[in-house]
């Protein structure tokens, strides 16, 4: 299994931004997918998640309303758009993979860096 996200970059306050998670090496219809971040200095932290079979979405309250994940089946590739940035979204940010019934992710991607300044 291969996770590869993308998206990051520099942008400020108030701009927004969009991941991409390209997942591939088995099929994903009984995943969890997931997004965290991890700030400097911080411990990594849950943002988001999407159950690719219904749809049915979760997010940390510090982005709820702000952040939005979704997924595309056939491109086996999860988004997450963020919009109304905060400095305080500056992070690593990172997509995982787990099946639905464990606790735990089992696979996780490079990373990629969302810088925000005020």
């Amino acid at each position: 299994v291969q996770l590869q996200a993308s998206g990051g970059g520099l942008v400020q306050a108030g701009d927004s931004l969009r991941l991409s998670c390209a997942a591939s090496g088995r099929t994903f219809s009984s995943y969890d997918m997931g997004w965290f971040r991890q700030a400097p200095g911080k411990e990594r932290e849950f943002v988001a998640r999407i159950r690719w079979s219904g749809g049915y979405t979760a997010y940390a309250n510090s982005v709820e309303g702000r952040f939005t994940i979704s997924g595309d089946t056939a491109k086996s590739t999860v988004y997450l758009q963020m919009n109304s940035l905060k400095p305080d979204d500056t992070a690593v940010y990172y997509c995982a993979a787990k099946p639905y019934y464990n606790l735990a992710y089992d696979y996780w991607g490079q990373g990629t860096l969302v810088t925000v300044s005020s």
